[in-house]
């Protein structure tokens, strides 16, 4: 008989994380599905996120769906258009970045948000620790975006930006941000923030008196949108994913580009 004390205890994990490891949400988004009372666990409903359960033995259901744990760990960059919503389905019926995808082996979801208004550089993972550090506003990774505002920009609101603007739901952090040109009726900006709020830049900017006219992310953490072209995905490979995952906040080292050349678009 063996000892009690050499039996293997089993590995336990915060249910969201489970969840978000399975593909079918961030861990952010899967803390709301558990709020919701829309996950069980053996047939009871959680609605607890901080509850903790062993993956290979606990039966796990978001939606009435069981769910298992993805061995296949994919991060794609997309080159997202504007008129596409930054999720996997929309109530309003508009297009979704889910239309722009081919058949994948595992289910992903979009790591923090474009506005449908918006383009450029969109991550789509099923790695929901990637997705949490690149996301969660602690860890402060940086996102890259060119801006058209309204009006010529002068010195008074670009040091407000610079040094946080007070909006509806808090004080934002400093922006990091450059006049790239400016002419009678607009103003080009190079814009860095290291936090997501919703919306952040059109907000800020309007708060200066500046609204966005065009806006464009052009990278994330130590990844550049490079030559990819609209409507244009690449599969992230695993020095990409790790240099991605380790980017220095303070200094954003290991800035990679997406390579030309090794894209895949969806035919329509």
């Amino acid at each position: 008989m063996k000892d009690p004390a050499m039996r293997k205890t089993p590995t336990k994990v915060r249910l969201q994380k489970v969840i978000a490891e399975a593909g079918v949400a961030s861990r952010r988004k899967a803390e709301d599905l558990i709020a919701q009372g829309r996950v069980q666990v053996n047939g009871a409903v959680v609605d607890t996120p901080g509850v903790k359960v062993d993956p290979s033995r606990d039966h796990i259901k978001v939606d009435g769906k069981i769910i298992r744990p993805a061995t296949l760990r994919l991060v794609l960059a997309l080159n997202k258009p504007r008129g596409y919503v930054s999720t996997m389905s929309d109530p309003e019926g508009r297009p979704t970045v889910a239309d722009l995808l081919p058949h994948l082996p595992v289910r992903v979801f979009p790591v923090g948000r474009l506005d449908y208004n918006s383009e450029g550089l969109l991550l789509l993972t099923n790695d929901g620790d990637l997705a949490q550090r690149i996301a969660h506003p602690r860890y402060g990774v940086p996102r890259h975006y060119v801006v058209r505002v309204r009006g010529v920009m002068e010195q008074r609101a670009l040091n407000r930006l610079r040094s946080g603007v007070k909006l509806e739901d808090g004080m934002t952090s400093p922006a990091e941000v450059k006049v790239i040109r400016s002419g009678p009726k607009n103003t080009w900006l190079k814009m860095t923030l290291r936090e997501g709020k919703n919306q952040q830049i059109k907000r800020m900017c309007e708060a200066v008196g500046h609204p966005v006219v065009r806006l464009k992310r052009t990278g994330i953490g130590s990844l550049s949108l490079g030559s990819l072209k609209q409507k244009e995905l690449h599969f992230l490979e695993a020095a990409e994913v790790e240099a991605l995952r380790n980017v220095d906040k303070r200094t954003n080292k290991q800035v990679k580009r997406v390579p030309h050349g090794r894209s895949k678009e969806k035919s329509k």
